[in-house]
């Protein structure tokens, strides 16, 4: 017990208070994703029906924050959700992602709404820029997520459209003035406990191998843009990691879903929820727990270190009253 604890605490450790050094680095985070970087646009979209909330963290498709909002934390950056606009001053940033999106115009899951998918929201960015004359942060981060959805819910395929999009939504990025672009891959879409053990597992771990293989080639392209910055995250070989040697991370389960139910069968009160969150990978049959999204977030600031960012790890506080949060 005692060396799961540790090992829970060396994540959380790491994300809990900002380092101000990092502010002067990064002046603001915009995100352009789904499900696994939406902070609660969805939540306000739907009137705060969707996802029912308890037991989702507050509109999180989680169980506490995801990865961007520890980033955020670690930056001292609090990006405004786009569906805030109108009440708030985007000072640190916008968060574009929807729960739901496809990586192209629409909303996969949720397409009555008219929502953006993640180029769509990359859409929106450039044309408040066109609207006010202005171009792209060159000091700030610039987030992209995206895809899963297309093979999981949207029956596609065809990496070609889905790698288009996300290009497209990198290159115009670029072309705006963007300078530091983190482009995360996929998963293992067929180890997830929604589609374990279904027909189409073995397809959708073709797909995401196809996925990330073409994603690579297309950022390495895009990488030769003069005064560009991709950086990759390397989710895929994360996952596989965390479910090879689990207790690395402090879990004991990487297969199934703490939280069991659809989201219709949870917004009529039918689920259940594991007592110990903190030792699964997933949270629901989709979407990591958030001790997972801060690892994830771990390795991003991991890669913006690796571009010459301030070392990260220097801390005084201890994370055990941090931990019982969780």
């Amino acid at each position: 017990m005692k060396k799961k604890l540790v090992a829970v605490g060396f994540f959380l450790v790491s994300l809990m208070s900002p380092l101000k050094s990092w502010a002067t680095n990064i002046s603001k985070i915009y995100v352009f994703g789904d499900s696994l970087s939406d902070a609660g646009n969805l939540y306000n979209a739907t009137q705060s029906q969707i996802p029912t909330s308890p037991p989702y963290f507050e509109g999180r498709l989680s169980n506490g924050k995801v990865w961007v909002e520890y980033i955020g934390d670690k930056l001292g950056l609090t990006p405004t959700l786009v569906t805030d606009l109108q009440d708030n001053t985007p000072t640190d940033g916008i968060n574009y992602a929807f729960g739901g999106s496809s990586s192209g115009l629409s909303n996969t899951l949720f397409p009555e709404a008219q929502l953006p998918g993640v180029l769509g929201q990359v859409g929106l960015f450039m044309q408040s820029l066109r609207e006010n004359n202005q171009q792209a942060d060159p000091e700030a981060l610039y987030i992209v997520w995206g895809g899963g959805n297309d093979y999981i819910f949207g029956n596609v395929t065809d990496v070609s459209k889905p790698i288009a999009n996300l290009s497209t939504s990198v290159a115009l990025l670029a072309i705006a003035g963007a300078k530091n672009i983190m482009v995360a891959n996929l998963p293992d879409l067929g180890k997830i406990p929604f589609t374990s053990g279904q027909e189409n597992s073995s397809q959708l771990t073709a797909l995401s191998q196809k996925h990330n293989k073409l994603l690579a080639a297309a950022l390495g392209k895009l990488s030769s843009i003069p005064g560009v910055n991709i950086i990759p995250i390397d989710i895929n070989s994360l996952f596989n990691r965390v479910q090879a040697t689990p207790s690395e991370f402090g879990l004991t389960n990487v297969t199934n879903a703490c939280l069991v139910g659809t989201l219709n069968d949870i917004a009529q009160g039918n689920f259940s929820v594991c007592p110990n969150p903190n030792d699964y990978l997933f949270w629901d049959g989709v979407h990591p727990t958030t001790l997972v999204h801060s690892v994830i977030a771990e390795s991003a600031l991991s890669a913006l270190d690796t571009q010459s960012l301030p070392k990260p790890w220097q801390h005084q506080q201890s994370w055990h009253s941090e931990l019982l949060k969780h």
